[in-house]
């Protein structure tokens, strides 16, 4: 990261930024984002699924105007997959074009460059060479298998990686690293002790409303603040199995915009509900009575 930017950087300017780019801070989110850039430490941050932890990196990026290399993991993640792999094809191409030949000595050097290695989102995000550090998303770290999480460890340790062919590679301008978990695990301690921590909770009334108001700027105010209070209600209800989160209002709201609706009756709500609930257990529980009391309740 560049000195003269680096030196700026305070937690105002971060939270501006943040905000210019459509994201709804607070003191803790902003604070968070500033540690991890101005000491270079990873950001582990948890939360409920749809509640903007993966839309923070996509922001930073974008505050920093650098690249955002996303690693989204899932379970039986590999190495190959995450790290680097040769492109056998190309290889054996080479091996057959070069056959009959009579000096075949730099044949192995060139077969083992950087023209046959395919940069997977680890190693890519170590030889990154623009100006400014890359933001590297781990996205749902929890999804993947504790083997994975115990070879990130090392990863981020050093910021280096060896490849057998080639030798060891280490960043010059270490990845910006912001981790994202939805809980579905527990994640091992040696992980947390490496990273800076935020959690981010369902928001509140009013900056859920400030979130809609700002990211689906057609709809009727009247309707984003009964909308916004129908989700607070619904979040309230212990039986639900999937609570919608943020990304559930931004989609009903959008529809309900979209529909030409300009007030939160049952009718509309029973039409649309799909949008806001997904899951099947959750829609039969959420039945045209509850949805009737919930509306009553948020008059």
């Amino acid at each position: 990261m560049k000195t003269s930017w680096h030196s700026s950087l305070t937690t105002v300017t971060v939270n501006s930024l943040l905000e210019s780019g459509k994201y709804v801070t607070d003191d803790s989110i902003s604070t968070a984002l500033f540690l991890a850039l101005k000491l270079n430490k990873p950001l582990l941050i948890e939360g409920e699924p749809g509640s903007g932890k993966t839309e923070i990196a996509k922001v930073a990026s974008e505050m920093l105007e650098t690249k955002l290399i996303r690693l989204q993991c899932y379970e039986g993640l590999d190495i190959s997959t995450t790290l680097y792999e040769w492109d056998y094809l190309r290889q054996l191409l080479k091996i057959r074009m070069e056959e009959g030949k009579s000096d075949t000595s730099k044949l192995e050097p060139e077969l083992f460059s950087d023209r046959y290695l395919l940069k997977r989102p680890l190693l890519e995000a170590l030889t990154y060479s623009g100006d400014r550090p890359p933001i590297l998303l781990i996205d749902e770290i929890d999804r993947a298998d504790e083997e994975f999480e115990g070879f990130l460890l090392e990863f981020l340790a050093e910021f280096q990686v060896t490849i057998p062919e080639v030798g060891t590679i280490k960043s010059q301008n270490p990845p910006v690293v912001i981790i994202t978990s939805n809980r579905t695990r527990e994640l091992g301690d040696g992980l947390r002790r490496r990273c800076l921590y935020l959690y981010i909770d369902y928001p509140s009334l009013q900056k859920e409303l400030k979130i809609v108001r700002l990211k689906v700027p057609q709809i009727d105010p009247k309707l984003a603040d009964a909308v916004c209070q129908f989700i607070q209600k619904v979040r309230a209800t212990e039986d639900m199995i999937k609570k919608p989160g943020v990304s559930e209002t931004l989609d009903w709201s959008s529809a309900l915009a979209a529909l030409g609706r300009k007030n939160l009756d049952s009718p509309v709500v029973n039409e649309t509900i799909s949008c806001l609930i997904k899951n099947p257990e959750d829609l039969r529980r959420l039945d045209k009575k509850r949805i009737a009391d919930i509306l009553k309740s948020t008059v």
